[in-house]
């Protein structure tokens, strides 16, 4: 855990409304809280520097922090049960799907009541009983190991009359080397739990022995059936005996939500802690359906997995009171004690947006959220020396893994993350920070906030007044909060969104607004919010696109809304359509120099080479040199394509081919085992400018490394002369003309 970390509450706040942050303090103790508004988040002192202005404020000064906990791992949480007077049988049965079979001991389904605790778990051995009463434990295990990621039916039951404790389990499809069926039983002379109790699904009572896998249908029952009964109650998917039902819990009720339904007939609803993963196949799934939606029974599993983080739950330690004229930006609470420090990144509003700036930068939070706690591992040990020599915050996600993971991750079950949330702390999304040792001995190694601060630093020095919205903004308030601005700015790389930011900007475009694109590999992925808002996204990442992990054959839908997942070209709306380029091709961090073309000459753009004309002209160069990989071009590349959706009026202004070799075309570009075209065709940045209805336009540049060029020589060079270009003319109300 670090020293001090924390979270804001939201991504945004408006001029004169207040902010809550959560913050925590290890062991406890004093710590520093000051604000700061960041003009630039790069601590390289090759570039601009690191600039802020101090903002002072109600909740500057030193606070009593405490520690809090992060608790990873999902489960359900059954706050109260009627378990039975205790004196019949009672079973506990399950069907699994184990991921990590072979780890220590996991609990799939257990219940408390009456000073007793009665666990249905998994571990090396197979399933396992354990009964806890009275300070006396019995455990009885199977004694076989079960396959990883295959089907099974696990049962115990304790019969008070008799003593007994027996656990049992069958595989769904058998196994030809190996008989995975088995059965075991123990005597104890300990009670059962009985009364009014609670249960938990995937955990023990205290969210301890996390399970990893899948678990469909969780049932309590009490009564005379047998052992064998219930698991054949279970593989036959079939009701047990009404009048032996306590909770029969059915996943298939309530997808898009935390809510787990108890069909049983005491009602024992749950809820899931820590966002599990819900719409998966289950055990009844042939194939047949890949929506959840048109089956939800087969769709009644529940992926749990031990490191899972939802919502952190930390108490609000400081509020902050915005005043009403703090200009809208970048900020950052900065936190230190004697052991460390970190910032929280956070952007103030306009109240009334767009009355005294047209200029807004659209910061990309939605990506920046799917990004946090990226692990990669050895990252923080090879940054930590330059970090150290720059002043810069050291901490990497692969050194404090307690924080969780990202979608950019794999869970320790060796599944994809799914799940991205900002309310616990994103400790690499921070300002002061770079993230990767740039190639380029110059260079500054940044990503997210800290290069999309280059943005705001070059307007703030070209005297250009702009507000800052976010994605999250967007996503609540639609076109009609883009229409304030007569120009609207994205960062370095705005990937994901939901069809309501892509609707915004669609409708803006539409209405006449103006755009700038300032990245590459842009409106790429489909995200679908959290049902209670977009604090969490879901992430499908289905059939194509580049990816670290994909998602398994009938679970490309999500579970927050039922929309299908994947690339926003596989559903019909291309990059292309919207901006006029789309991902084309990937390689390393090394940047490259863009060529301008003959349209550069066209008059639609004579407003581009005003104060670069000896520049401006077919064939000459910018852009040759960047604090991203030392160059313009560089990292994820985006072309025009009008079989695509790039208006054929469209003008290509300017253009890097990269020959380097690690770069290559993007899976959804080819059709076959051959390379799909020359270099030339894909491997390709298109600046391009076209106008839209209404007097609008659009402006996108389609590379990750641009705006690291923008900073050189103090923002005096054409790559930054350009893009202020671009802003003033979009920013002017008079019309484009198409």
């Amino acid at each position: 855990m670090l020293p001090v970390t924390g979270y804001a509450e939201h991504w945004s706040v408006r001029q004169g409304d207040a902010l809550r942050f959560m913050i925590g303090v290890a062991g406890g103790g004093r710590y520093r809280a000051r604000v700061a508004r960041i003009l630039c988040g790069d601590p390289n002192p090759a570039g601009p520097g690191y600039r802020e202005i101090p903002m002072p404020c109600g909740i500057a000064g030193e606070h009593e922090g405490t520690e809090q906990a992060i608790r990873l791992g999902s489960w359900v949480e059954v706050p109260a049960v009627d378990l039975g007077a205790g004196d019949a049988p009672l079973t506990l049965a399950a069907t699994i799907w184990p991921t990590l079979p072979g780890r220590d001991a996991q609990a799939v389904l257990s219940c408390a009541g009456g000073g007793a605790t009665l666990t249905l778990g998994l571990g090396p051995r197979g399933a396992f009983a354990r009964l806890t009463s009275g300070g006396a434990t019995t455990i009885v295990e199977a004694g076989v190991p079960l396959t990883e990621r295959a089907w099974h039916d696990i049962a115990c039951r304790i019969d008070p009359a008799s003593g007994v404790l027996e656990v049992a389990q069958a595989p769904r499809a058998k196994r030809l080397d190996v008989d995975e069926a088995a059965a075991a039983q123990a005597t104890t002379r300990d009670a059962p739990p009985a009364g009014v109790g609670s249960a938990a699904i995937a955990a023990e009572r205290a969210a301890h022995l996390h399970f990893d896998g899948k678990i469909a249908r969780p049932r309590l029952l009490r009564g005379a059936a047998s052992i064998g009964e219930s698991l054949g109650a279970q593989a036959a998917g079939a009701a047990p005996p009404p009048a032996g039902v306590l909770a029969d819990w059915d996943f298939a009720i309530g997808i898009p939500t935390d809510d787990v339904a108890d069909t049983g007939p005491g009602r024992w609803h749950g809820r899931c802690h820590n966002l599990p993963t819900r719409a998966m196949t289950g055990p009844d799934w042939t194939g047949a359906a890949h929506r959840w939606t048109e089956a939800p029974h087969h769709y009644d599993a529940i992926h749990f997995h031990s490191d899972d983080i939802g919502d952190a739950g930390w108490s609000p330690s400081l509020t902050l009171d915005v005043p009403a004229d703090w200009p809208s930006g970048l900020y950052a609470l900065h936190l230190e004690t004697e052991g460390g420090r970190d910032n929280i990144p956070f952007f103030v509003r306009a109240r009334d947006p767009g009355r005294k700036a047209r200029v807004a930068f659209l910061a990309p939070t939605m990506t920046y959220t799917v990004y946090s706690q990226f692990v990669r591992p050895g990252r923080q040990a090879q940054i930590a020396p330059r970090a150290a020599a720059w002043g810069a915050l050291p901490q990497a996600p692969d050194g404090h893994p307690d924080y969780g993971l990202s979608p950019y991750n794999h869970h320790a079950d060796g599944s994809g993350v799914v799940m991205s949330t900002m309310r616990r702390p994103m400790i690499d999304k921070r300002v002061n920070q770079f993230h990767l040792m740039d190639p380029d001995p110059a260079g500054s190694g940044t990503y997210w906030i800290a290069a999309d601060s280059y943005i705001l630093d070059m307007l703030d020095r070209a005297g250009i007044e702009a507000e800052v919205i976010t994605d999250h903004d967007v996503h609540a308030e639609g076109a009609a909060l883009l229409s304030r601005y007569a120009v609207v700015l994205t960062g370095q790389h705005p990937e994901y969104h939901t069809h309501e930011t892509l609707d915004a900007i669609a409708g803006h475009l539409a209405a006449g607004g103006r755009f700038v694109y300032l990245g590459g590999n842009g409106f790429y992925w489909r995200v679908a919010p959290h049902r209670s808002g977009p604090w969490a996204f879901e992430l499908r990442r289905a059939e194509g696109g580049i990816r670290l992990w994909e998602t398994l054959p009938g679970e490309g839908y999500h579970a927050f809304d039922g929309g299908y997942g994947g690339l926003w070209r596989r559903l019909g709306r291309p990059p292309q359509a919207l901006v006029g380029v789309g991902f084309s091709t990937q390689g390393n961090y090394n940047g490259h120099p863009y060529t301008f073309t003959d349209a550069m000459l066209d008059p639609r753009v004579a407003f581009l080479r005003e104060g670069m004309e000896a520049t401006a002209t077919p064939g000459g160069i910018f852009g040759d040199r960047g604090l991203m990989g030392g160059g313009a071009a560089g990292h994820e590349l985006d072309r025009a394509d009008v079989s695509l959706g790039t208006p054929r009026h469209a003008l290509i202004v300017a253009r890097a081919v990269v020959h380097e070799a690690s770069y290559q075309p993007v899976n959804e570009e080819r059709r076959d085992h051959t390379w799909p075209g020359s270099r030339e065709d894909l491997i390709r940045s298109d600046v391009t400018f076209f106008e839209t209805p209404n007097g609008g336009a659009v402006f996108s540049v389609g590379s990750m490394n641009f705006i690291g060029a923008l900073p050189v020589d103090g923002y005096a060079n054409p790559t930054a002369q350009l893009i202020r270009n671009v802003v003033r003319r979009f920013a002017d109300p008079a019309p484009f003309t198409l």
